[in-house]
């Protein structure tokens, strides 16, 4: 069969398009240090105090019955400054509605929501000067197919491509599909990235960076995207495995890498296997889930003057209830700790706090603003409890100062 000329152009145009992206790629590449700093030096957290600005506030919007779309409690929150001064606030399952009361149905002193309220998979709220003022057409991402769904987890404001003036945000997705027990809150199935343009926010494209579905092991399946982490031209995302599904913590943190401007390209992400960066090898941990030690699947880590550090739930049973931190040199690790831990309020009943995660973008002068998700302690009758009692699915914040550990 004489040979297609259309196959021999489209060859020629696919090696051109490998050639150029490699160029891209190479260009791109910031320096190779691992992000080392030879300032770092053992952390802890020194103090810390309650931010009940903070928590009002979104207490304050949540029960602001002026809208009936808008949002009134939800988990899994990160934030992300934008170029013109506003944050956008990302949540995963999130309940629209209305609020009323106190006093509830039940006679007690509780704001509530009514059981009609829909629950969305994700949102988007914006805060201008502290204050928020409205929330994005939600979900903001729609589910990918039957019985699955789009968790937001880090953001960051990036060039569109690298050395491009254009700034976008691109938002870390997790992808979980329903299953059956003990994966009750879903089966971890890919990591994506969203493109979202500015300013107006709109949801531009969606790239699978990440499929995990091959890894026929649930719990070895690593999602990334929990925290992330800018330095030296590079964007170091965090990631984790579910390890034992129905227990906090235990899954094992992984990190990977992206040059300055690629995060939706699959191409670009190194993976750490242990001892190098490599976009092949299944990744290794950095932090290994043990009787003592290891992460919430939802954990956030911090430069501080040249120290990485780590902040997770606390091992065993203090795991619902109290915040640990790990320290490191470089995103590899060797990640030392945990250090000692500490318990911040909780609403009355019976609770459990998760997903402590750093906003940076409120942070500075030595301090720290920490956020951390509440939700009813048992899974069964959960969502009658949060909806008699609104307080119980909304963030909470403390600040945190750091000092050199001992």
């Amino acid at each position: 069969m004489p040979e297609d000329p259309r196959a021999r152009h489209l060859t020629g145009v696919g090696l051109l398009l490998t050639l150029v992206l490699g160029a891209v790629l190479l260009t791109a590449l910031p320096r190779d240090d691992d992000g080392k700093d030879a300032g770092c030096m053992p952390r802890t957290v020194r103090s810390w105090s309650a931010d009940d600005e903070l928590t009002g506030e979104f207490a304050r919007y949540g029960d602001d019955a002026t809208r009936a779309d808008d949002w009134t409690g939800g988990d899994g929150t990160h934030s992300v400054r934008l170029p013109d001064g506003r944050l956008l606030w990302l949540f995963s399952d999130t309940y629209l509605g209305q609020v009323y009361g106190p006093p509830n149905p039940f006679g007690e002193s509780y704001a509530w929501r009514d059981t009609t309220a829909p629950l969305v998979r994700n949102s988007a709220v914006l805060m201008r000067d502290g204050r928020l003022e409205s929330t994005l057409a939600a979900p903001l991402f729609p589910d990918p197919g039957p019985n699955q769904w789009r968790w937001p987890v880090a953001a960051r404001v990036e060039p569109r491509s690298p050395g491009s003036a254009e700034k976008v945000v691109r938002v870390l997705l997790w992808v979980r599909a329903a299953g059956p027990s003990p994966w009750i809150y879903g089966v971890p199935t890919a990591t994506e990235v969203a493109t979202l343009s500015l300013p107006d926010l709109r949801v531009e494209s969606i790239t699978k960076v990440l499929d995990q579905q091959p890894v026929q092991d649930p719990s070895q399946r690593v999602l990334f995207g929990t925290t992330l982490v800018e330095q030296g031209g590079w964007t170091y995302v965090f990631g984790g495995d579910d390890g034992q599904a129905e227990s906090r913590p235990a899954s094992s943190a992984y990190v990977a890498r992206v040059p300055e401007g690629l995060l939706g390209e699959p191409g670009a992400w190194e993976y750490w296997d242990g001892r190098a960066w490599t976009t092949g090898a299944r990744p290794r941990a950095v932090l290994e889930a043990g009787r003592h030690t290891g992460v919430g699947s939802a954990f956030s880590v911090v430069r501080a003057d040249g120290t990485y550090v780590l902040f997770t739930m606390a091992a065993g049973t203090k795991g619902l209830a109290a915040v640990t931190s790990y320290w490191a040199c470089s995103p590899t690790g060797p990640w030392h700790g945990p250090a000692k831990d500490f318990t911040p309020t909780l609403p009355t009943g019976q609770v459990a706090a998760y997903n402590p995660q750093v906003h940076a973008e409120l942070s500075g002068r030595g301090r720290l603003v920490l956020s951390y998700d509440v939700n009813w302690l048992e899974t069964a009758g959960a969502s009658a409890q949060i909806n008699r009692n609104v307080a119980l699915y909304r963030p909470r914040f403390v600040t945190l100062r750091l000092s050199p550990a001992r």
